[in-house]
């Protein structure tokens, strides 16, 4: 098959939760498939080592500057969310939406024709694709989480009335292009059964497949040589991602005092890119914040626990999946554990309040055994079912029936055209 993916960012370096998807899906279906890919990039970076990573496994790579893909400044992109306010659209739309985007993806439509034509994230919807003659196959979504049940969790946790107000409006847009975005493809993959039903209460005749996330099982895979430091906390991700700062505060607030009460020596280490200055305030000898590493196996080797303290998301979290097969015991809340088949004390402990929360996490400091027990547990899981090349399986037996669907619908969608 060929195969097109229209994405937000390229999927090199695989450091994030969306990068690491794409990363591994495409170059699972490189092996045995023609895979190109039409992505933004952020105007002004240096984007060369990117490029060729992808080119690796990648026949060809347009890639689109765009001018809002970091929204980096913090003010600039308050502007933007005051002036969406105005308009029809979301502000995730607004981001995404780049005239120069909608060129190169028709210039490469009617210079190629593809069998699929896979658009990441609803958001990418915005964009027109062209399948009359030689152009595009079927259309298929990739649904990373359902974007505006996010939002409606994050107007829910807001404390400010303004705020609050924002992200409910702005949800009410995301869910009405979101859902209109199924209307317009030929099937959509998802992450979790949970998000599929949400899909299916609206859209119940598109065609779906959960295609799991998954984790390189021999690549992140327990450490031999680097042992866990008993007092030792960390959580790892995109820390400038809503979720995880908002989840990050929540700990440091409410949580990590309640840890400090019973074991003075407990220290949080915080492992990811971009880290807001809300979380930066909270740097000390016992919160340190390292931003981006380039590898994150080492400090999750020497975890004596990872915390996943969410209370937003969708879809499944790669971090939990990480260090679930590096053999670590992991304390989360319900939401941050969504969607992934885990035992509360069989290969996880769960909480959700702060006392909950502090309460596993003191569990696993006072008791190593526990902890090896749970962290053994969550490695036989990932091992058993959630493996990066079975994800790509599933996905390529998806695509081919939507793309044989397409052609045989395609006489006589064809002839009631002319």
């Amino acid at each position: 098959m060929r195969i097109l993916f229209l994405t937000p960012y390229l999927p090199n370096p695989p450091q994030s939760g969306g990068r690491r998807r794409l990363h591994e899906l495409m170059s699972g279906l490189a092996r045995t498939h023609s895979v190109s890919v039409v992505s933004l990039v952020e105007a002004g970076g240096d984007h060369a080592q990117a490029i060729a990573a992808t080119r690796a496994y990648c026949d060809e790579v347009v890639t689109v500057p765009s001018d809002r893909s970091g929204l980096l400044a913090t003010r600039r992109k308050r502007a933007l969310q005051a002036r969406s306010l105005l308009s029809p659209w979301s502000f995730e739309r607004s981001i995404y939406r780049r005239p120069a985007y909608q060129a190169a993806l028709d210039a490469i439509l009617q210079r190629e024709p593809f069998d699929v034509v896979s658009v990441e994230f609803a958001q990418m919807t915005c964009y027109r694709v062209l399948r009359a003659g030689a152009g595009a196959g079927a259309l298929t979504l990739d649904e990373h989480n359902v974007e505006y049940d996010i939002l409606r969790r994050t107007a829910a946790t807001e404390a400010g009335a303004a705020r609050k107000l924002y992200n409910y409006l702005d949800f009410l847009k995301l869910r009405r292009e979101e859902r209109a975005s199924w209307r317009r493809v030929d099937g959509c993959s998802l992450t979790s059964a949970r998000d599929r039903d949400l899909l299916q209460r609206e859209v119940p005749s598109l065609p779906t497949a959960v295609v799991p996330n998954g984790v390189d099982t021999a690549a992140f895979a327990p450490s031999e040589t680097a042992p866990a430091e008993p007092m030792t906390l960390v959580f790892f991700g995109a820390i400038d991602y809503y979720p995880n700062t908002h989840g990050l505060l929540f700990f440091l607030n409410a949580v990590f005092p309640r840890i400090k009460q019973r074991h003075p020596r407990a220290r949080l280490v915080i492992v990811g890119q971009s880290p807001p200055d809300s979380i930066r305030a909270w740097e000390s000898d016992d919160v340190i914040v390292t931003g981006l590493v380039a590898d994150v196996r080492p400090y999750l080797a020497r975890a004596a626990a990872i915390v996943v303290p969410l209370h937003i998301g969708g879809g499944t979290r790669l971090k939990i999946l990480e260090a679930m097969a590096m053999g670590k015991a992991i304390v989360s809340t319900r939401i941050g554990a969504e969607g992934i088949d885990v035992g509360d004390g069989r290969d996880i402990l769960l909480g959700d309040s702060a006392e909950e929360f502090a309460a596993q996490v003191c569990r696993l400091l006072d008791n190593p055994e526990l902890s090896r027990r749970i962290g053994n547990g969550a490695r036989e899981l990932v091992v058993r079912a959630y493996d990066w090349q079975e994800s790509v399986r599933m996905l390529e037996g998806f695509y081919r029936e939507v793309a044989a669907r397409y052609a045989r619908s395609a006489p006589a969608r064809h002839a009631v055209a002319s």
